[in-house]
């Protein structure tokens, strides 16, 4: 269940144990460990015995690249510098990321008190490490308070040790639902994708420079560029974001959509009538302001040239303005800065979104693997061809969907084939 990276950026590991191997390797750890994996659910565990410098290299990348921690405190937890230190780790990514990182603390056969007060069998674990300097040891205490101070299991409030591990099993799911769910609403904006055009926008030009965005339908470029907007807009002075462009110039005119852009920069109606020249007042008022401009969905060089040359014109010293179309050459003989290409999804966040659909979590039912794999490979990694097939198939039974995907092979759905057209 790994995942690629985005702008909020995706985890490699859905989750990271941390455990003392003496105390639960050979069983509750173990039997948690293969129950996380009988449920599709990435996780990596260290079960080396031996210690050094580079296995700790591979668990901090290890650590860092995780989505959610559960923590396994046992009798002999604090006994281990190891464990302390990936404690502490873990608290720091935590901080880092507060909002995509999930810390989980599991008491097993050890009073919570201990862990967050440091009696007990902790409080004189850590009163042998004095050795290794006070501010270490409030460091680890530090975390072991935190930690255990989280929403977490205690298995002395459990019948058997299957029932605690069938709880953990399902807030975990629950956690990742809403995490993957929360970043499958901005359809997984690929890393390289987001880098590209924000990287294109820190340059320090102060001339007005155009970013064109193109891709097949359904790729992502509105997505894309509407997140760009809501994070970089409000750097500059005037801002303005036109959705579908081409479909409100043609059933309203070009003067329509003059007035909006100009209206929102201004913060003003001016009515605008490009048959005739723009105001003097608004021309200087314009070419003062640094703003920022998406036009969505462009379709054709003409409005291009009518919309480009009139920012080119009228806005002051390092404007930036982004276009998206399907069309690369509206873009090439539109004389636009720079181009970028939007990157298909990959094949696992591919699925992940087509499972959303179609089942309403992360991954498909058991038994439909190799048929949703049949559809995310149809759909070539654009996502608004596996909402649409995910919602298509979602009501279907497994027979129907056999039938579907054969119908899909010799017959082209209108829709998704106008998509990925």
């Amino acid at each position: 269940m790994a995942s690629s990276s985005s702008s909020s950026p995706h985890k490699k590991h859905d989750v990271f144990i941390s455990f003392r191997g003496e105390d639960t390797r050979a069983n509750f750890t173990s039997f948690l460990h293969a129950a996380l994996c009988k449920n599709h659910i990435e996780t990596y565990i260290d079960y080396r015995i031996k210690k050094g410098e580079e296995v700790w290299e591979e668990l901090e990348k290890a650590i860092k690249a995780s989505a959610l921690f559960l923590v396994v405190f046992s009798e002999n937890y604090a006994s281990s510098t190891w464990c302390l230190n990936e404690l502490v780790e873990i608290m720091k990514c935590k901080k880092n990321d507060e909002d995509n990182v999930v810390v989980i603390p599991v008491f097993y056969r050890i009073e919570p008190s201990h862990v967050r007060k440091h009696t007990g069998s902790y409080q004189t674990a850590l009163a042998k490490q004095k050795k290794q300097g006070k501010d270490m040891i409030q460091r680890w205490k530090n975390a072991l308070f935190e930690v255990a101070n989280l929403s977490g299991f205690d298995s002395s409030t459990y019948r058997t040790e299957n029932d605690l591990i069938e709880d953990i099993i399902k807030v975990v799911s629950q956690n990742l639902n809403q995490k993957y769910t929360n970043e499958l609403r901005c359809l997984f904006i690929p890393d390289e994708n987001y880098s590209s055009i924000e990287s294109l926008l820190k340059n320090d030009s102060s001339e007005v420079r155009t970013i064109g965005i193109w891709g097949m339908g359904g790729i992502g470029k509105t997505t894309l560029a509407a997140t760009i907007f809501q994070k970089v807009s409000s750097i500059y002075e005037g801002s303005c974001f036109l959705e579908n462009v081409t479909e409100e110039s043609k059933r309203h005119g070009l003067s329509y959509t003059y007035n909006r852009l100009f209206s929102k920069l201004l913060g003003e109606d001016h009515g605008i009538d490009t048959t005739k020249v723009i105001s003097s007042i608004v021309m200087k008022r314009l070419k003062r302001m640094k703003a920022f401009i998406v036009l969505d969905d462009v379709r054709t060089l003409e409005l291009l040239e009518n919309l480009i040359g009139v920012g080119h014109d009228c806005l002051g010293a390092g404007s930036r303005v982004i276009v998206t179309t399907r069309d690369k050459h509206v873009l090439t003989g539109g004389g636009i800065d720079e181009i970028h290409q939007v990157k298909e999804m990959n094949s696992q966040n591919s699925m992940r979104l087509f499972s959303l659909n179609a089942f309403k979590k992360i991954l498909p039912n058991e038994g439909y693997e190799q048929i949703s794999n049949n559809v995310v490979s149809y759909a070539k990694g654009n996502p608004l061809a596996l909402k649409v097939l995910g919602s298509f198939l979602r009501t279907k039974s497994k027979r129907e969907w056999d039938s579907a995907i054969n119908k899909l092979k010799e017959i082209p759905n209108a829709e998704i084939q106008k998509i990925l057209g």
